[in-house]
């Protein structure tokens, strides 16, 4: 069965939404690839996207991705949405990050007031960046809060519009309710901190904010919240859909590097040989192998969310389940797009060690997107506590 029509079978309602538009924006990405490859090397050097790549993926619609229709944006089903993801980590892991992580937070829109939304993605290039890893405080005062704090992993942190940041109004206690609140680009101080060995271009700094006044309506509750807008995207565990939002990026990544390893198989020599890489058998077992290894993680990663969109009105029990199988799928989603270029890279072999082989790039990329907290392998262990008969022993 194709992936298409599993995806239509098992969701109609939202898979019927306008596949000419995301057929335009997945040929929109594909158009972006002669800039970002042009481009490629000074994400490396400058820690960030150009101001070039960045506007072209927003002025692709590609940061509002999830923004609802009644603020003008295409609201798109998860199964689209991750396909949009996949073929612009095929081009880049960090273009895909971005992504990922700036359409994943076009869904505020369905949490805060339409006048509120619809004034900040007025801006075509409005980008909002997002960061969990850490709690600050949000102090009541009249007419909203005094947020304080510092938080790590701001992708996009250069480029950013807002930032979205947790913080809690009662931080002595841990089981205080976490709140959303947003800053504006002026009120906060980014920490020029990201040297790491992969996804180099996603800018992802620290930053921080001291006695920034957020508006009571540019906030909202982390868990529980009540959305502003009818769609079922707003309905399911805020939680899970973010770590939606970028499980897409590794599976893109290996993709692309399958791509590349064949084009180099198809001009790389066998040593002492005039025959090519691509007429070793053990190279047609791989390319074949990390082919299947692929479309299986990313049929459980379809299966976890059509059965997530199918309990979260169901709740109990049921929706538990669901949100454990959806955490489960991102780390063996993770866990399979490593496996496929490490094996990739092998196969290439000593030609993968140079930076000039997109499959050194495509290694460290995905290496790096796995240790995002959404594709933990304390996944598995969520999920195993949860089969056993075990309480889940994880807050969210």
């Amino acid at each position: 069965m194709a992936q298409s029509d599993l995806m239509a079978g098992a969701v109609p309602a939202m898979i019927a939404d306008a596949p000419g538009r995301v057929c335009r924006m997945l040929e929109a990405v594909r158009a972006l690839a002669p800039l970002i490859a042009a481009q490629r090397d000074d994400f490396d050097s400058g820690r960030r996207l150009s101001e070039a790549v960045f506007a072209a993926l927003a002025d692709a619609g590609l940061f509002r991705l999830w923004l609802p229709e009644a603020l003008g944006g295409p609201e798109l089903s998860p199964f689209d949405f991750m396909r949009i993801v996949e073929a612009a980590s095929a081009l880049d892991g960090s273009v895909g990050w971005l992504v990922g992580n700036g359409g994943g937070m076009s869904r505020l829109g369905g949490y805060l007031g339409e006048a509120v939304a619809h004034g900040w993605f007025a801006d075509r290039h409005a980008f909002v960046a997002s960061a969990t890893g850490a709690v600050g405080t949000a102090t009541p005062v009249d007419g909203g809060y005094r947020v304080n704090g510092r938080w790590p992993f701001g992708s996009g942190a250069h480029h950013a519009t807002r930032f979205m940041v947790l913080a809690s109004v009662q931080p002595e206690d841990p089981g205080s309710p976490l709140l959303c609140c947003y800053l504006d680009r002026a009120d906060v101080t980014i920490l020029d901190n990201w040297h790491v060995s992969g996804l180099r271009g996603t800018g992802s700094c620290d930053f921080e904010a001291r006695d920034v006044f957020v508006p009571a309506a540019h906030a909202h509750r982390f868990l529980g919240l009540q959305p502003t807008q009818p769609g079922l995207l707003y309905r399911m565990p805020p939680s899970s859909v973010f770590a939606w939002s970028i499980c897409g990026v590794p599976l893109g990544i290996a993709s692309g590097a399958i791509g590349s390893f064949v084009e180099l198989a198809s001009r790389k020599g066998r040593a002492g040989t005039q025959a090519m890489l691509r007429d070793r058998e053990t190279v047609q077992a791989t390319v074949g192998r990390t082919r299947a290894m692929l479309r299986a993680a990313r049929a459980f990663l379809i299966d976890a969310m059509t059965e997530l969109m199918a309990a979260t009105d169901a709740g109990g029990q049921r929706l538990l389940e669901a949100r454990a199988d959806i955490r489960l799928a991102n780390a063996h989603a993770a866990e399979t797009a490593m496996s496929v270029t490490d094996m990739l890279a092998a196969g290439a072999g000593a030609a993968a060690i140079f930076e000039t082989c997109a499959l050194e790039r495509a290694v460290r990329d995905v290496r790096a997107a796995a240790k995002h907290v959404a594709m933990s392998p304390n996944n598995y262990v969520i999920a195993g506590r949860l089969a056993l008969g075990l309480d889940p022993g994880a807050r969210f």
